[in-house]
């Protein structure tokens, strides 16, 4: 991260995660000083030229706070909730208050307002707030992470999901930690793009298993539910109908081709090819 034009005064939200603290730590690692705003500070990384301010995304008071004299700010999508959307619009307006240039969202692959994932309209409405805002922004639009198809292996050693034959292009945590460093360390260059966050291959859940048969040393495999099926196998856990439509919808998105589609955003942002699979839950050692 050499040649920085200038020393902007950053902010990530989301620090204490997987995917905030994967970008805090890599603009630390090139001197850049940074905010890591959370609602736990005692998980916040300890990390050189960072401070550590407490931040809920609905409380609007705490954002202004957090982000007075802050140029550029990385917006990791708040956790699932059924008010997300509302939280998502109180802190993009706290931004705006605060007197933030640049937005960064990290929002979905194929959001929109008819999206079959019903989280991924949530991003795009999130997306439209922030158009209407008046901030300069960037969007970056992950497809599902790579890091997280071994949590979708049940105890049967088995995906269950109505996903049919659809291919979902999966991307590494570490790569859209990456791509997301360099849009905010240059952020003057990609004011209003919209960057598709994807791994170097679709793959359908059969190929996914197959991957994670390799890597694991596990006989994984992949039973198509139908939609029924679905919602009575994820029944058990007694989730609100906003997360049970979600989990099932994750599925369904990737059957109607939704998730389909490689683009090489990674490689252009981060100057390096898209992480496969493989590589993904090797190094994880999974």
């Amino acid at each position: 991260m050499a040649d920085v034009p200038n020393r902007p005064t950053l902010a990530v939200t989301g620090a204490s995660g997987r995917l905030g603290g994967r970008v805090a730590l890599r603009l630390a690692a090139g001197g850049l000083p940074q905010r890591l705003l959370a609602r736990n500070l005692a998980k916040v990384p300890a990390l050189p030229g960072a401070t550590a301010f407490p931040c809920a995304y609905g409380d609007r008071e705490a954002v202004v706070r957090a982000l007075a004299g802050v140029e550029r700010v990385l917006m990791v999508s708040a956790s699932e909730s059924p008010d997300r959307l509302e939280q998502h619009r109180t802190f993009v307006d706290a931004a705006v208050e605060a007197g933030v240039g640049h937005l960064v969202y990290i929002s979905f692959f194929g959001a929109a307002p008819d999206a079959t994932f019903t989280l991924a309209r949530d991003h795009w409405h999130t997306e439209q707030h922030i158009r209407a805002s008046g901030l300069a922004f960037t969007f970056l639009r992950d497809n599902l992470y790579a890091d997280f198809m071994p949590a979708l292996v049940g105890e049967d050693d088995v995906i269950h999901g109505p996903g049919g034959q659809g291919r979902a292009a999966v991307v590494a945590q570490d790569d859209i930690a990456e791509a997301a460093a360099a849009v905010l360390t240059r952020a003057p260059e990609h004011v209003g793009a919209s960057y598709d966050l994807t791994g170097p291959h679709a793959l359908t859940f059969e190929e996914i298993a197959a991957v994670l048969s390799h890597t694991s040393g596990r006989s994984v495999n992949y039973h198509a539910e139908t939609i029924p099926e679905a919602y009575a196998s994820r029944a058990r856990y007694g989730a609100p109908d906003w997360q049970l439509d979600a989990w099932v919808s994750t599925y369904t998105a990737v059957a109607a081709g939704e998730l389909d589609g490689v683009s090489d955003a990674v490689e252009r942002l981060t100057g390096h090819p898209a992480t496969d699979l493989t590589s993904v839950l090797l190094a994880a050692g999974s």
